[in-house]
């Protein structure tokens, strides 16, 4: 990592120095911040067919893991506490090997559609339960592992970001030709496998092993 592209003098490197250049918390943002999953909360995660997980190992190395399924595909078991069922993916399990050394996460539940989104944090452990993940089965696969997330702060995050970048507007989605395959750009990086075969696999993959 390079450290010499920004003016030494102009880093913020202190919570003081910070505020005072951003200005202070407005009260009523202050005043959202909740404790527990409320109604809001619970009907926004049971519209929510996508999320972003973040977590780090104890080092502090970061993580930002998507994850995705049916609406409400995260279960909210209590107003403290939600399952996350884990779905069949590379099996590099970074998320679930941070989560062992340091239990914090944050995570971001969107709505398309909607450009507010929904904030969670939390610690979180990983699960075998069968019993408790079996209401989660699809495709006659029931998960074998799942994330227990108690809630320890919940907010809604105001819709500028989604708005600014016009994420939900069919008008600014990018036509997939406009960009190489995820098949043609392994085989570039790795020089391990052809990119017509990456391809086909992939394209098996989505069809056959979603779950």
């Amino acid at each position: 990592m390079t450290d010499c592209f920004d003016d030494p003098t102009a880093r913020i490197d202190d919570a003081d120095a910070l505020r005072g250049h951003i200005g202070p918390v407005s009260p009523l943002a202050a005043s959202k911040m909740l404790r527990r999953l409320d109604q809001f909360c619970r009907d926004f995660i049971a519209l929510s067919p996508f999320l972003v997980l973040a977590s780090c190992d104890a080092q502090g190395n970061a993580d930002a893991s998507p994850r995705g399924d049916g609406p409400g595909f995260v279960r909210v078991l209590d107003d403290k506490t939600l399952l996350i069922p884990d779905r069949r993916g590379n099996n590099l399990i970074d998320s679930f090997r941070n989560i062992l050394s340091s239990p914090g996460v944050g995570l971001v539940f969107m709505v398309p559609g909607i450009p507010e989104t929904l904030r969670v944090n939390g610690k979180a452990h990983a699960t075998r339960d069968a019993a408790l993940l079996a209401p989660s089965i699809m495709q006659e696969r029931v998960p074998v592992t799942g994330l227990i997330v108690s809630v320890e702060e919940a907010y809604f995050h105001c819709g500028k970001a989604l708005i600014r970048s016009k994420l939900w507007d069919p008008a600014t989605q990018v036509p997939r030709h406009s960009f190489p395959t995820l098949g043609r750009i392994i085989a570039d990086q790795t020089k391990a496998v052809d990119g017509d075969e990456a391809d086909r696999n992939l394209e098996e993959a989505y069809r056959t092993r979603l779950y």
